[in-house]
């Protein structure tokens, strides 16, 4: 039997950062005789051309093409497709990696569709999220499934599909040239599949080139009428349209590239607004953010000044996402959501009402006279606002969207204004949350995007106010496995399954630890997600200091369990204070760092102390530099009186630079 698939890969002088891609495509379960790896070179100058060479030398199933350096992947592309035998033909770039089954899902989900294009599931390890993974479809379609998300050339071709139609990459070719070979397969395929349920792929991050807007335009034309003559139905060629005016003709307009160059700033800004007189007619600005719509009509009206001005004046939006509630039922956790984007000053984005109507206010050092209420308009799009709640795996990057009831709010503020915020609850069920399987070990962020009628943004879900909630429950699926609700230092929620030891489900949330100070002694209280009937090993609290002659002070930790499913339990430590002169066995002025130590292991807390004249404050872990030293050289008694005296800093100082200026020959 043939070759089945041919993996692709363009190789520029990525040193060491295309390892783990090479042992993504040299490891797959796929047997070897049954693909091939073809890595195209582009005239490397880093010593990766001879270490492939090394590696075909030993693997039948690889080859490597070597070519002149073009500092473009198109040809590489072309080259390789060319000298393909695969069934199939899989591109991905010297960035990324495969995960160890991809290829057999994917090949084997092709044959199954019988699918001229498959996409396999995406997973960025930068970045907002690949949204067009939320289920599998045998029969995709361009819009309804966000295709237009995918145009990226990580995909599986059939090769006698590329042949028929001769596709290939335009040369040198931008990234627009990129995404129009995509959208050609997308259109002329009589089968498009998308494999949501495995991730097949991790996308690298791809190096940021700066093109020439001449280059872009050109390249725009020719894609738009690819479109043209491959889509008929004038409302789904008016979405489509709609994509790349919004993304490649109108955003780069707001971006501090365009309006911090005046001297390119004319050039690109002709360019534009001739394209978009003969390609964007009006009618295409209902498929715009309210914003963007402003930048159309400075356009087609020709005012540079007020499109400069709008530039740079819009901040980036951002989103403000608060907990109103976190609690368990049964295992699912529930997460009550307050949500409102904010402007690009920070606060919250507000509107102007008209009676019913809802305008967007513009800057205020934008010309409004220019914009009708009719584009300010957005009381259609605030009405279809919506949030997207998901889950990222800390290490991975992998992605599962939550369900997710919400409703829209209008808060007043002030006479004639509103703000808009929804109100929402998110469900984590951590035994089916990924495709209705169960969530893999590991940290888990909580991320939460939301449309909101004149901008969109994404932010983590940050903690609520008081106390935080530390319960963990027991999972039952696919066996019994701790689940952990948890913060970051930022105050960011996370989710931690299957933590590795009892110290570590205590470790992850140590930041909601208490202290009380009382007749002499600190009392640390920690909170403790789960006491197994057995009341867990014997654990000791460590602190140590970060002096320069290091001291620690331990004690006895007491673990008290608290009512399964409803109250978290808590630890307690007892520790001596004394301010004047402590003993080795006191806890004295200084920064301390935090541990558990039990019998077999110690594990750092999340927490730090701050002993400073009389007070003790407790301090993120980060925030306490264990390398810190005095100014004033060895941190002893006489040196700590000494910095209490007025002055006694600023005379060390000039003592020292005058040391050392008259050293100088």
């Amino acid at each position: 039997m043939g070759v089945k698939v041919s993996v692709i890969v363009n190789v520029h002088n990525p040193g060491s950062r295309a390892d783990a891609c090479i042992r993504s495509v040299l490891e797959q379960s796929m047997p070897a005789d049954d693909y091939e790896v073809i890595f195209v070179d582009d005239g490397s100058m880093d010593g990766i051309a001879e270490r492939l060479d090394t590696v075909a030398a030993v693997r039948r199933n690889v080859r490597v093409l070597h070519l002149p350096h073009t500092g473009s992947p198109m040809r590489g592309r072309n080259v390789g497709m060319a000298a393909a035998k695969g069934d199939y033909i899989y591109l991905m770039d010297q960035g990324d990696r495969l995960e160890r089954g991809a290829l057999l899902s994917m090949y084997d989900r092709a044959v199954e569709t019988d699918a001229d294009v498959l996409v396999g599931r995406l997973v960025r390890d930068v970045g907002p999220p690949v949204t067009a993974f939320v289920r599998s479809r045998g029969r995709a379609d361009i819009l309804r499934d966000r295709l237009l998300s995918l145009l990226t050339p990580h995909k599986l071709y059939r090769r006698a599909f590329l042949e028929e139609h001769e596709l290939g990459f335009a040369v040198p070719g931008g990234q627009v040239a990129e995404q129009a070979f995509a959208v050609r397969a997308y259109l002329q395929a009589k089968v498009v599949a998308v494999l949501a349920d495995q991730i097949c792929c991790h996308i690298g991050e791809r190096e940021e080139v700066v093109e020439d807007p001449r280059t872009t335009v050109a390249e725009l034309r020719i894609l738009l009428a690819d479109i043209d003559a491959y889509v008929s139905d004038v409302r789904q060629r008016d979405r489509m349209y709609g994509h790349w005016f919004r993304t490649t003709v109108l955003k780069p307009l707001l971006s501090s590239r365009f309006f911090a160059s005046s001297v390119d700033r004319g050039m690109h800004f002709r360019l534009i607004r001739q394209l978009v007189l003969d390609s964007f007619p009006e009618r295409l600005d209902r498929y715009l953010p309210v914003q963007l719509r402003a930048v159309a009509t400075f356009i087609r009206t020709g005012r540079l000044d007020q499109l400069v001005v709008l530039a740079n004046s819009s901040g980036r939006a951002g989103l403000r996402a608060d907990l109103s509630e976190v609690r368990w039922d049964a295992q699912v956790l529930v997460l009550g959501l307050s949500v409102e984007v904010l402007g690009g000053d920070g606060w919250p984005t507000r509107f102007r009402t008209d009676g019913e109507r809802l305008l967007w206010q513009p800057p205020r050092s934008v010309d409004a006279r220019l914009l009708p209420d009719s584009l300010l308009d957005v009381t259609a799009a605030i009405e279809r606002a919506r949030i997207e709640v998901y889950v990222r795996h800390s290490e991975t990057s992998v992605i599962h969207y939550l369900p997710v009831a919400y409703r829209v709010e209008r808060v007043q503020d002030g006479r004639r204004h509103v703000r808009v915020r929804i109100v929402g609850e998110a469900r984590v069920d951590v035994t089916a949350a990924a495709h209705g399987e169960p969530l893999k070990a590991g940290q888990w962020e909580v991320h939460v995007r939301m449309f909101g009628g004149a901008h969109q943004a994404r932010s983590r879900v940050r903690r609520p106010d008081g106390p935080l909630n530390c319960l963990g429950v027991l999972a039952q699926r696919p066996r019994m496995r701790l689940v952990v609700p948890c913060w970051s230092d930022a105050g960011e929620l996370g989710l931690a399954v299957e933590p590795r030891s009892f110290s570590e489900s205590i470790a992850l949330v140590s930041p909601g630890v208490i202290i009380r100070r009382q007749e002499g002694h600190l009392y640390v209280v920690l909170p403790v997600p789960y006491v197994p009937p057995s009341g867990g090993p014997a654990l000791e609290l460590v602190l140590r200091n970060t002096a320069r002659r290091p001291r620690e002070v331990s004690a006895p930790a007491l673990v008290e369990p608290g009512v399964p499913g409803k109250i978290a339990g808590q630890l307690v430590a007892k520790v001596p204070v004394k301010r004047m002169m402590p003993g080795k066995d006191s806890l004295g002025p200084g920064a301390w760092l935090s541990s558990l130590r039990t019998a077999d292991d110690e594990i750092g807390l999340r927490f730090g102390l701050e002993v400073r004249r009389g007070r003790i404050e407790v301090r993120p872990s980060a925030a306490v530099d264990p390398e810190r030293r005095s100014a004033m050289g060895t941190d002893t008694l006489l040196h700590r009186i000494g910095r209490r005296l007025p002055g006694a800093r600023h005379i060390v100082r000039l003592a020292r630079a005058g040391r050392h200026r008259y050293l100088r020959d």
